[in-house]
């Protein structure tokens, strides 16, 4: 661990666990230095621009509208034209897109919506509320109108020198349409982070092949291939490594090379057969190890060369819990995001819990139909139906015992995997 963290994140002792909190925090401060490098940033069109990170601030160099125009299909006039007859000859005819010509003083001019407001109208009538007679050259109304309206006015919807977006945030469909309406044809974002990912095990298998005595299916290679593209990071995919040194080390090697971060999963602990720390240590350093998160303990963070790696557990329960509670926000802030953090609610449970835990723990809850939330039997740290079936993330508290109808921080899903902010 660095010295300027080893307050929060001291993990020079195998009994210690390091503060959930106190890690995030420790984790945001050295992703920001990813978002900073040379070749940060690339400008795109809109139509490639979709869930993009906008790399500055866009500044709108016009009004939208650029005039006052009219909210309605109807007719244009001043206020104070019409006598006690409620009626006025139509003097012009205004389509959207066409320039009108100042409105003859008197008269009412034909407007279409969106089409722009003549010099000297200053209210329109929708065409419901008026008749025309039967040469279509007068049009009588209901009742008197008021001062503007059904008059969009000029930059109600954007000010020129206005900030329409800021840097860090992501550009979904509607801030596209929201770009394309000052004009810009392109914008400046952060090119999508490399990843590049591996697993260690000689037990793993892949999908397709068959499996001998002792060997499983090599499950977090997808969970994480998928967690990945989501957020539409550039993955690098190295695929299944030997429990070998040598080999560990030559794999993370090549990995510092191609990549921005490096995530492993599997050999994080210190038993014989895992060699991932062992590895690091040999080409770089170890900041933090073991987190008070439940499931995924063995949580790492080190370096190679200045290339950060994430070490997750190997069981894939603590794959994703780890990936989604640490290595995201770390993720998309080096990815330049600004806004990270998923949206929690309370809501009550429908389960006692039995006794109090020194982590903070991740259950895979949804909501019964009573908006309590259900967990799912099992909550094994080596298991994804869990993580299937669940909606959620119910958040026990380090050293709480939360009864039935208590409420508790709920993390939907579906906030983990959202880029808007």
């Amino acid at each position: 661990m660095t010295n300027s963290a080893s307050s929060c994140c001291d993990s020079n002792t195998k009994q210690h666990l390091n503060d959930l909190d106190s890690v995030i925090d420790w984790l945001l401060g050295h992703a920001n230095i990813l978002s900073v490098c040379e070749d940060a940033y690339e400008e795109v069109t809109l139509t490639r621009a979709l869930n993009r990170v906008l790399a500055e601030d866009l500044v709108s160099t016009i009004d939208v509208p650029p005039a006052d125009n009219s909210a309605v299909d109807g007719y244009a006039m001043a206020v104070d034209a019409l006598d006690a007859s409620l009626s006025l000859p139509i003097s012009q005819r205004i389509p959207a897109g066409h320039a009108p010509e100042p409105l003859a003083k008197g008269s009412a001019a034909r407007i279409f919506t969106g089409a722009s407001i003549p010099e000297g109208a200053n209210c329109v009538i929708m065409q419901e509320q008026a008749c025309l007679d039967n040469d279509s050259l007068e049009v009588k109304f209901q009742s008197q109108p008021s001062l503007q309206q059904n008059i969009r006015p000029k930059g109600q919807d954007i000010e020129a020198g206005q900030v329409i977006l800021h840097k860090g945030q992501t550009l979904s469909a509607q801030r596209l349409g929201l770009i394309a309406s000052i004009g810009l044809a392109k914008v400046k974002v952060y090119r999508p982070l490399k990843v590049a990912f591996l697993s260690t095990g000689d037990e793993l298998v892949e999908p397709g092949e068959v499996t001998q005595t002792g060997q499983i299916y090599n499950s977090n290679r997808y969970l994480l291939n998928g967690l990945l593209q989501n957020f539409q990071f550039e993955t690098i995919d190295l695929g299944v490594i030997p429990d070998q040194l040598d080999a560990t080390q030559a794999a993370l090697e090549k990995a510092a090379k191609l990549a921005d971060v490096v995530i492993t999963t599997g050999g994080a602990s210190v038993g014989e057969e895992d060699y991932i720390q062992t590895a690091i240590k040999s080409l770089g350093h170890i900041d933090l190890w073991r987190v008070a998160i439940k499931p995924g303990k063995p949580f790492m963070f080190g370096k190679i060369n200045d290339t950060p790696v994430l070490g997750l557990p190997g069981n894939p329960g603590a794959v994703f819990v780890t990936y989604l509670l640490l290595a995201r926000p770390f993720l998309l802030s080096a990815q330049g995001l600004t806004q990270i953090t998923p949206s929690t609610f309370k809501l009550p449970l429908a389960f006692d819990l039995k006794k109090a835990g020194i982590r903070r723990e991740f259950l895979r809850v949804k909501q019964n139909e009573s908006g309590q939330l259900c967990r799912h039997p099992n909550q094994s740290s080596g298991m994804l139906s869990s993580a299937s079936w669940a909606e959620g993330f119910a958040v026990i508290q380090e050293n709480t015992v939360p009864k039935q109808g208590d409420l508790v921080d709920f993390i939907p899903f579906t906030s983990l995997f959202s880029l808007n902010n």
